[in-house]
């Protein structure tokens, strides 16, 4: 059963203002297929936030794994990219 995404995000919040003080480093982890394309906007989407991106392509070669490191002021910044992820690349799943 899914989770609604409302509710997630919430806990989500709450978690992050409690065990970090802002501004925090935190690790995004994605799995997407290996399209370039996909990866490529993924990547677009944390262009010029000083954002350290790491791939790595499955053994099979058909999925990427994609670990983005980088300082955000407060927990909704964390929440917004979450979305924004969501939002324009499809077939990505957030870790």
């Amino acid at each position: 059963m899914q989770k609604d995404p409302e509710e997630f995000y919430a806990n989500l919040r709450q978690k992050l203002s409690k065990t970090s003080e802002w501004p925090a480093p935190y690790l995004y982890k994605f799995i997407l297929p290996s399209e370039a394309s996909k990866i490529k906007k993924l990547v677009e989407l944390f262009d010029n936030m000083g954002a350290v991106i790491k791939t790595k392509e499955s053994s099979k070669g058909k999925y990427t794994s994609v670990s983005i490191h980088l300082t955000l002021n407060n927990p909704d910044e964390v929440i917004k990219k979450y979305k924004e992820v969501g939002q324009h690349v499809q077939g990505v799943i957030s870790l």
